[in-house]
């Protein structure tokens, strides 16, 4: 593959993983990530558990789940009137995987190739 079509391709890339990179760019959003990635996935959390755990207002909590659900990278289980948020464990995040692995790749065609060190 020339220069030009790894290009294209890493662009590609990044117009998928924008929602993503959106949701995940947030301090915030980060935080609740870490909450929830320290809970089993199977079971997940309540609004009310991430606010005490991230110090943040419900209104804050459910604002910020709504993004990272948007990204498809939480998902919520019903049950009853409850809803439990957890990680998407087959998420979005694998478009991540590609556009990093696609990057590094063309860093390496064409750019350690081509004698240029790093500092």
């Amino acid at each position: 593959m020339n220069k030009q079509d790894q290009l294209k391709m890493i662009k590609e890339d990044f117009i998928n993983c924008q929602k993503v990179l959106l949701a995940i760019g947030d301090e915030t959003r980060q935080a609740i990530l870490l909450v929830l990635m320290g809970t089993d996935c199977q079971t997940g959390l309540r609004v009310g558990e991430i606010t005490e755990q991230t110090h943040l207002s419900r209104p804050a909590v459910s604002h910020h789940l709504k993004i990272l659900r948007d990204a498809g990278i939480i998902l919520m289980r019903k049950e009853g009137t409850k809803n439990f948020y957890y990680i998407n464990v087959r998420s979005e995040l694998d478009l991540l995987k590609t556009l990093v692995l696609d990057i590094d790749t063309f860093m390496q065609n064409f750019y350690v190739n081509d004698g240029i060190s790093e500092g």
